[in-house]
């Protein structure tokens, strides 16, 4: 399955956010392959697309960070999964 998952932080929270981000890379969890991530040209939001079929490990991946970014996961649908949802 397939979920956004956009995120944003404060500019209070911009340097911590921007520091832990080069010293780690946010790499996802087993389980979790990102697709991609795009980063606001303004800063402080951005958005993430990943493949997993287990919530739990997206919620894992997401939690290691909510002390600096808020995040809305929302599962997705591609087009020939929406054409199977409407027949």
């Amino acid at each position: 399955m397939l979920f956004h998952i956009t995120y944003e932080f404060s500019p209070q929270e911009r340097n911590q956010a921007q520091q832990r981000f080069r010293d780690t890379g946010a790499p996802p969890p087993d389980g979790v392959t990102m697709q991609g991530r795009w980063h606001s040209a303004g800063g402080c939001k951005g958005f993430m697309l990943a493949e997993s079929s287990d919530a739990v490990a997206i919620s894992k991946w997401t939690q290691g960070w909510t002390d600096l970014l808020s995040f809305e996961i929302t599962p997705v649908l591609t087009d020939e999964e929406v054409a199977e949802v409407i027949g």
